[in-house]
């Protein structure tokens, strides 16, 4: 199923000297972890707070994708410098929740849309990375599926921001992208429970 996340390995070729730069000043991939999360936390909050500032919602889209360059940044910390833990990967499948919750639930309160239908996107966005874990925890390898992954839900909320913080009309249209990003998460997760169950299967074959 196409996916931004096929866009990743090019993506981390582009990063890799950051990575090694960072990894020489000391950081750790927790520490990205970390401090991606927090950002995206204050930021969710500032947006919540005060909705009517269009400018923060051009920052949620700009921070959209400085996240998955720090998304990949943690990654690559932890695989090519030797820094994988259980701790680490508990805080960035947890990290990623949060921060998604946190910068998308302000776009409930976009004049014209039905926060319901946010709402539901935060859900099953939650839920899709919960199914994705299932492979991992029947015993194969967590499953990335799309067509609605993380990196999709970034784009998809990234553009939404950038229209939106300009101070563009949204109305006409706006109620379609959360029901159509509902329809692909719904996808994603049926993608995603089949693959868990043919990786369980695929196992015991063996």
């Amino acid at each position: 199923m196409i996916s931004t996340y096929q866009l990743k390995s090019r993506f981390q070729t582009l990063l890799r000297p950051l990575a090694a730069g960072l990894y020489r000043m000391g950081a750790t991939a927790n520490q990205v972890t970390l401090s991606a999360c927090l950002i995206s936390v204050a930021l969710g909050a500032l947006a919540l707070l005060h909705p009517e500032h269009n400018y923060l919602f051009l920052l949620i889209s700009l921070w959209c994708l400085l996240r998955m360059a720090a998304n990949a940044l943690d990654g690559m910390l932890a695989r090519d410098f030797r820094q994988a833990s259980p701790l680490g990967a508990v805080l960035n499948e947890l990290g990623d929740v949060i921060s998604d919750a946190a910068l998308y639930l302000p776009f409930a309160l976009i004049a014209g849309t039905q926060a319901g239908l946010v709402v539901a996107v935060v859900l099953l966005a939650v839920l899709s990375e919960f199914t994705g874990l299932l492979g991992a925890a029947l015993g194969g390898q967590r499953a990335y599926d799309g067509p609605m992954g993380k990196s999709d839900r970034a784009l998809v909320f990234g553009l939404v921001g950038l229209v939106a913080g300009c101070g563009m009309p949204v109305a006409a249209f706006i109620n379609w992208v959360w029901a159509i990003t509902l329809l692909l998460l719904a996808l994603t997760i049926l993608n995603r429970a089949r693959t868990a169950i043919a990786t369980h299967q695929k196992g015991h074959k063996h």
